[in-house]
């Protein structure tokens, strides 16, 4: 299996090269950003960072803005640490799709056994060819869904907008998002268009379509058991 790359953004050397050490130790690949600036440099530029190790207080621009910004076009699973314990941090941090929270001092063996954890769980997701929620099943490899062991036809675009759903399950979704992610950033239209084939898939999906649920001004959540 090759090397996954963290990338590790402090602005305090010492505290890199701790982090650094540990991780190389634990075979993988590190990049450094000493500030929010060359981090977000760095992730757009290297396609293959598999986690962000980011710190909260640092010049230029300071970790919720780097986070902020890569939630705008990434999942990548990131790290916040923090010198402060103050829970409306953490709270902040989760608000804005953070991994796990971190305060200084920590162990590097704790840490690094947080970023194995958090790679299994979504190098696992990555893999896992097949979902299912709310007697709903999607094979990914197949481009199969079966509602209540019944094969439903849906397009191409309408698999991915389900298989989207169904990936970011109980969470709220803006149209642009959805745009975002399920016809890329390489799409101009109008986030109408986002509605139109809601329309087709809940239609498509009979009764089951109820679980797509409408948030009005904003978007669509799914929501199953």
């Amino acid at each position: 299996m090759d090397r996954l790359k963290v990338l590790v953004v402090d602005d305090e050397s010492r505290m890199r090269k701790l982090v650094k050490d540990f991780l190389v130790k634990n075979n993988y690949d590190v990049v450094e950003a000493e500030d929010g600036s060359a981090a977000l440099d760095i992730f757009f530029n290297q396609k293959d960072i598999a986690l962000i190790i980011l710190d909260v207080m640092m010049p230029k621009l300071d970790g919720w803005e780097v986070c902020r910004e890569i939630r705008e076009y990434s999942k990548v699973p990131i790290i916040m640490l923090t010198a402060k314990s103050d829970e409306r941090d953490e709270l902040q941090g989760f608000q804005l799709g953070v991994d796990e929270y971190i305060s200084k001092p920590f162990s590097p063996k704790i840490l690094v056994a947080r970023v194995e954890a958090i790679l299994r769980r979504t190098q696992q997701v990555n893999t896992d060819e097949v979902m299912e929620a709310g007697g709903i099943r999607i094979n990914k490899a197949a481009h199969i869904v079966t509602i209540d062991n019944r094969s439903i036809d849906l397009s191409y675009k309408e698999f991915e907008l389900l298989t989207y759903f169904m990936e970011n399950r109980g969470i709220a979704l803006s149209r642009e998002k959805i745009l975002n992610n399920v016809w890329n950033y390489d799409y101009f239209g109008d986030a109408r268009t986002i509605d139109t084939h809601v329309k087709k898939l809940r239609s498509k999906m009979g009764e089951k379509g109820d679980l797509i649920k409408t948030i009005w001004g904003m978007g669509y959540k799914f929501e199953a058991e």
